[in-house]
Order: structure tokens, then C-alpha cells, then sequence
């Protein structure tokens, strides 16, 4: 009876178990940045205090307050878009605005003469 050996390379084995090491090709993983700007924001100092269009139900109030905390623009009645950085009290109220909350409110019963009162 003989006794076994060691099995030269090649007798024997699995084609992938002949002593090479076996690696892996390096992979790059590539990520694409998206370059889209959103539209332009009011960036110098406010020169109306504008009314904060809003959905049916949502406060006009913490939808300020929200935008204001995280940097968010907000959408005016006039149609401006601005990121609430003042308070309004201090500003003369813009005229546009104004005009449209006066027509909403003369079509709708239930809105006060001051918004978000």
C-alpha cells in the first residue's frame, strides 16, 4: 500500500486552487451630481412685507416659521418668491398682495381683514 502524498499542482485540484491568488478587478463607483439651479430667490434687503400664499388648512404662520428656520422659499400672492428673513411689521406691505387677500376676501366669507388673524 502506498502512502499518499502531497498532490503536485495541477493533479488533483480544483482549476482555481493552484496556489495563485485570485483578485478582484477594482471597480470605480461613479456619481453624478445634478447641476439644475432653482429659480432665484430675493436675495437683497425686502422692500415689502408680501402675504404667504397658502394651501386650503395650512397655517400661514408656521409655514413662515418653517421657511424661515431651514432657509425654504415661499411663494407671495403677487407671485414672488423670497426665503423670510425679516420681520414684516417693519416693511410697508406690498400693494399686489394687498389687492389679491381684498379680492379673496370679498369671494370668501370667514377671512378676516388682517391675514393670519
Amino acid at each position: 500500500m502506498g502512502t499518499a502524498g502531497p498532490v503536485p499542482y495541477g493533479e488533483g485540484r480544483p482549476a482555481n486552487d493552484r496556489g495563485a491568488t485570485m483578485t478582484t478587478p477594482l471597480t470605480t463607483t461613479r456619481t453624478d451630481v445634478d447641476e439644475r439651479i432653482d429659480e432665484d430667490t430675493q436675495t437683497g434687503p425686502p422692500k415689502a412685507a408680501h402675504i404667504v400664499r397658502t394651501e386650503p388648512g395650512e397655517s400661514a404662520i408656521a409655514k413662515v416659521t418653517e421657511a424661515r428656520i431651514y432657509g425654504y422659499p415661499v411663494e407671495a400672492l403677487c407671485g414672488e418668491r423670497f426665503v423670510p428673513q425679516r420681520d414684516p411689521t417693519k416693511l410697508p406691505m406690498c400693494q399686489a398682495c394687498k389687492e389679491i387677500y381684498d379680492m379673496y376676501r370679498a369671494a370668501n366669507d370667514g377671512l378676516s381683514e388682517t391675514p393670519g388673524t
